[in-house]
C-alpha cells in the first residue's frame, strides 16, 4: 500500500502514484481504480508511459521524436458518483486507459470484486479515521505540524496491518478455533501477528533507499 500524506492535490498525487509503482516493481497493475479526481490520469500516464519511436515516412527532413504511449495491459477506470442534496444516489464506471473489454475480464477474474469501485480504499479510510483522531472530522486532536501529522498516519498504518488481527481474516481451521490474521498475513508478508515492540524496533528503510539499492 502506498499512502503519501498532506493535502490532495496535483503533486501529491504524482507523489502516490510514482511510489505505487516503485513498491510493485515497475508492475502493471490487473486494474487501477480510483474516484474522478482529474490529476490521476495525468500522474499514471507520466509514471508508466514508454517512448515509442515513429516510423520513418521516406520523406527529407528530421525524423518525428518518439511519441511517449501506455503499456497495452494497463487498465484504468474511475467510478464517478453523482449527488443530490449531500448524498450519492447513482454509481457508474469511466473507462480512462484501456478498454472496456479489458476492464470487464479484469474485473471477472478478481476473487473479491464483481464490479468496478473503489469499497476498498474507501474501507481503509474508515479504519484510518477510526485508529487516528487526528483525521476525524469535527475533531479537537487535529494535527499542528505535518511532519507529526504524517508519523501519525505510517504508525497507524502500518501497526494495523502487521499486529492487529481482523475478524474478517480470520480463518477456521477446527470447530471452535481461528486463526487469526492481520492484513499483512493475508497477503503473505508475514506469517504471524506482531507485536507492537517487534515492529518498531524492527530495521525499516524508506522507498528512496530501497529504490537506490
Amino acid at each position: 500500500m502506498s499512502v503519501v500524506p498532506g493535502k490532495r492535490t496535483e503533486d501529491k498525487t504524482h507523489q502516490l502514484v510514482q511510489d505505487c509503482k516503485a513498491r510493485t516493481a515497475d508492475r502493471l497493475m490487473n486494474r487501477m481504480t480510483s474516484d474522478e479526481y482529474a490529476p490521476y490520469k495525468t500522474a499514471i500516464f507520466e509514471a508508466y508511459a514508454v517512448a515509442q519511436e515513429q516510423p520513418r515516412t521516406g520523406r527529407p527532413g528530421r525524423p518525428k521524436k518518439p511519441r511517449k504511449v501506455l503499456p497495452a495491459g494497463l487498465k484504468y477506470a474511475t467510478v464517478p458518483e453523482e449527488r443530490e442534496n449531500g448524498r450519492v444516489v447513482k454509481v457508474t464506471t469511466r473507462v480512462v486507459f484501456g478498454t472496456v473489454a479489458a476492464v470487464l475480464l479484469a474485473v471477472a477474474a478478481s476473487l473479491v470484486s464483481k464490479v468496478v469501485n473503489t469499497c476498498f480504499v474507501e474501507r481503509h479510510t474508515g479504519t484510518d479515521r477510526n485508529r487516528n483522531r487526528r483525521k476525524v472530522r469535527k475533531t479537537y486532536c487535529f494535527s499542528k505540524d505535518w511532519d507529526v501529522h504524517a508519523a501519525m498516519t505510517y504508525f497507524t498504518m502500518c501497526s494495523y496491518n502487521f499486529c492487529w488481527p481482523v475478524r474478517t481474516l480470520r480463518v477456521k481451521w477446527d470447530e471452535r478455533q481461528y486463526w487469526e490474521r492481520t492484513p499483512a498475513m493475508a497477503v503473505g508478508l508475514t506469517d504471524h501477528v506482531w507485536k507492537l515492540r517487534e515492529w518498531l524496533c524492527f530495521p525499516a528503510i524508506t522507498a528512496q533507499d530501497a529504490r537506490q539499492r
